[in-house]
């Protein structure tokens, strides 16, 4: 550990807070005289080294020769004017506690110089004693990991970071010596930190109510040191058990970070859902001036930010979502859109990586140099949902969604015996040059995601995190698979046997994995998948539906496509996405970023302006990008549409009917000895009126909702949507949600091939919901694909 460079970073770190003090009330001082220094520790000459000066200081000597620096009162930008600096003469215990003793005298004689601003708090304050003191402890050149009453901390030559007992959060973390949280002010200044939607009323943040913390120490295999911090607090209505870990290596940028949740209560087996389970990365600083999704999706944030908290000219249009475009001279609006929403930069799991916070160096950089945070998504079988979950990854707040229903997947039941650890994800903080790009620092993060990294340190700190399953426990699956032609992107999934893997919530002890599948050979292996028995599921782009195999024990499969017979024609393309569609993938071009349409505020495009007459998509004629709508509505306009505040119902039906319209050609031929006709509809999302919830609602009609179909006049038996498969999705920026298929079969003899047929496709007139929150109350679907085929 390089001593000069540390002492300069802690006190860099002072001047930033103290550019934010102000009068204010007074605090005490906290004593240091629990650490030691080691009679080989050099003057620490850290306001000489940080270049601070004040012609006022006074300098004085303890008795022992303990020097210190006394202003007497509060000089902006000069915290450390009262942070004693140690000669070597003085590295006794005795000494130490002796200057302690002598300092907080003075501190209480001129209190005032210790009023800081609201945002400064105590444990901030102490912070920064307490991680100049860390550094001259014995164990100079390898981790360091200390504890107080008040908080507990962990520091390597680069990264320090204290977790506060008074909130259970992360309320301070430097890289070299630069601040990435700002202040602590209410939830905002800390993280990581976790929060979850878990107790009977709804949001909890654990680690304020009678917490416990635990500080762990070791060296691993490879001979570094680390260290950790565990929280624990047990919700005392309802006994669960919420636990944060978070784990510091010596020569590393990031924390390993693992959460869990646990629930033994035979009295009341039935708790609730576990809605959302998430650890947040929450700054209050200007230094962070982009948001980034991944390499080829990422922007300046609004300055500032509602979904932040920030204040600024921004109008609600729905929940979670601003109109900007009133704004002058920021950076988003002039380059990505006139609407922002926390679900602008999500996700989708199958391909994620990594996600974060960019700073540019412009803003909040001592010495303009970039910096990054990221979640990097090293594993993943610890998530729900499978590839296909996608959800909110950062919006000015860098998230770590573990468990939600956002988009529409299944939430675990939280019942008598639930413990599951999730994790290890890592939160990696990075540095560059002033200048460098973002991708720079991206491509940096991106080397740790990876199941293998770290695994053997994964496997030493197993000890000390329940539930962890080390390499032990582990193996390799590897299989060939014969793909059907035309196979694109296919993968394979393990997860949950006997569910679909989108429900993989059933079994809370499961895990999840995938791989794509070579289109050369068929090959696919999957590394450190937990001992178990899985479902195989198979899919690609441009086959419809999916192979599914219990019970795995073999290494050869056969993928034979899905198949009712001749294909007449398909709409789309089956990939489990609503992109290709009208305001789907296509780039806004109205921005220099070319944000994809759907990302956008769904209000910013009007279905009755595109579509006066309805939709009406004729086969070998129309195109899907421009005559089919990526939003299938009831009705449209009206709550949470700013553009069209009037609810519109279409009373004759040209908003909840679309018709496709196609001719058989050489009908003769091509229906002759054929009598079963399938239409087969895939869906990438579907909105009942239970809304994103999985509850039904008794006072609502169309909690399950009735899809119909009529082909040339007859009306077939409609599919009822069930109302535990709803989501949000294109309403929350999304084309890729929870997926539902069905297929309709009818008689040949409805076709005809001496005219154009018609298919009309039905959601109920005017079926809409009761919001709770400032959403559209239409009921709607989303369609992945279509096919009619003919046997």
């Amino acid at each position: 550990m390089d001593i000069s460079r540390y002492a300069r970073g802690l006190a860099k770190q002072s001047r930033s807070l103290m550019e934010k003090t102000e009068e204010a009330s007074s605090i005490d001082f906290l004593a240091v005289s629990s650490f030691l220094i080691a009679p080989s520790v050099p003057v620490l000459a850290a306001l000489s080294s940080a270049g601070i000066r004040h012609s006022g200081l006074k300098r004085g000597t303890l008795e022992d020769g303990i020097t210190f620096y006394d202003k007497g009162q509060l000089v902006r930008g000069h915290l450390l004017s009262r942070i004693f600096v140690a000669s070597p003469e003085s590295s006794s215990e005795t000494n130490v506690k002796k200057s302690g003793t002598a300092f907080a005298s003075i501190a209480r004689r001129d209190r005032t110089i210790f009023s800081i601003k609201r945002l400064v708090s105590r444990a901030m304050l102490y912070i920064g004693i307490l991680a100049f003191a860390a550094v001259v402890a014995p164990a100079w050149g390898r981790l360091v990991a200390n504890e107080t009453s008040e908080s507990l901390l962990l520091a390597n030559d680069r990264l320090v970071t204290t977790v506060s007992k008074l909130t259970g959060s992360i309320n301070h973390l430097t890289l070299d010596g630069q601040d990435l949280l700002g202040g602590t002010d209410g939830r905002a200044g800390r993280g990581p930190y976790l929060d979850c939607y878990c107790v009977p009323s709804g949001f909890y943040t654990p680690g304020s109510k009678g917490a416990t913390y635990r500080l762990i120490t070791g060296t691993d295999s490879s001979g570094a040191s680390y260290g950790g911090i565990v929280m624990g607090e047990v919700y005392k209505p309802t006994g669960q058990l919420l636990e944060q870990y978070w784990f510091l290596r010596d020569g590393e940028t990031g924390l390993h970070t693992f959460s869990r949740l646990a629930y033994y209560n035979e009295t009341t087996p039935f708790l609730r859902n576990l809605q959302e389970f998430r650890t947040l990365f929450r700054p209050n600083t200007p230094l962070w001036t982009d948001l980034v999704t991944d390499a080829s999706f990422h922007g300046p944030a609004p300055r500032p930010n509602p979904a932040a908290g920030g204040s600024g000219m921004a109008t609600t249009v729905q929940d979670a979502t601003w109109y900007l475009g009133d704004r002058v001279g920021d950076p988003y609006v002039e380059q990505m859109s006139d609407y922002f929403t926390k679900y602008t930069f999500s996700a989708v799991w199958r391909d994620q990586l990594a996600h974060g916070l960019f700073a540019d160096g412009t803003q909040g950089s001592a010495d303009n140099s970039t910096f990054g945070a990221w979640l990097v998504m090293n594993t993943k079988d610890t998530y729900f949902g499978g590839p296909i979950h996608s959800d909110l990854v950062v919006d000015g707040i860098l998230y770590n969604y573990m468990v939600s229903n956002h988009h529409g997947d299944g939430t675990p039941n939280i019942t008598h015996g639930f413990d599951r650890t999730f994790g290890p994800q890592y939160f990696h903080f990075n540095k560059r040059p002033a200048g460098s790009p973002m991708k720079t620092l991206l491509d940096d993060a991106l080397q740790y995601a990876s199941p293998e990294w770290n695994a053997e340190f994964y496997d030493d700190i197993a000890q000390h995190v329940p539930n962890y399953v080390p390499s032990s426990g582990r193996g390799s699956w590897n299989a060939q698979i014969r793909l059907p032609p035309g196979a694109k992107k296919p993968i394979a999934v393990l997860a949950q046997n006997g569910v679909d893997f989108q429900d993989n919530v059933a079994d809370t002890t499961a895990y999840q994995y995938w791989a794509d599948i070579s289109t050369a050979d068929g090959t696919v292996s999957i590394d450190r998948v937990k001992a178990g028995t899985y479902r195989l599921t198979v899919y690609a782009d441009s086959i419809f539906g999916d192979h599914v195999q219990e019970d795995i024990v073999r290494r050869d499969r056969d993928e034979s496509p899905e198949s009712a017979g001749r294909e007449l024609w398909r709409l789309g393309t089956p990939d489990k996405s609503a992109g290709e569609y009208r305001h789907g993938d296509a780039p806004d071009l109205t921005h220099p970023l070319h944000a994809p349409e759907y990302r956008v505020y769904f209000g910013a495009y009007d279905f009755l302006d595109d579509f006066p007459d309805g939709v009406r998509f004729h086969v070998g004629r129309s195109e899907e990008v421009r005559d089919w709508n990526y939003i299938h509505w009831s009705v449209f306009g009206g709550y949470a549409n700013s553009q069209r505040p009037v609810q519109e119902v279409g009373m004759d039906g040209s908003i909840n009917n679309w018709t496709i319209a196609f001719d058989v050609e050489n009908a003769a031929e091509v229906l002759e000895g054929t009598s079963e006709a399938t239409l087969t509809i895939q869906l990438a999302g579907a909105k009942t009126a239970a809304g994103n919830t999985d509850v039904f609602n008794a006072t609502a009609a169309f909690n399950d909702l009735p899809f119909t179909v009529s082909v040339n006049g007859r009306d077939l038996e409609p599919w009822v949507i069930p109302y535990y498969h709803s989501s949000s999705c294109g309403v929350r920026s999304a084309v890729v949600c929870y997926q539902l298929a069905h297929k309709f079969t009818f008689p040949t003899e409805y076709l005809t091939g001496g005219k154009t047929n018609e298919i009309v496709l039905s959601l109920p007139f005017n079926a809409t919901d009761c919001e709770s929150a400032l959403l559209p109350r239409s009921v709607y679907v989303q369609y992945d694909a279509l096919r009619l085929e003919v046997r």
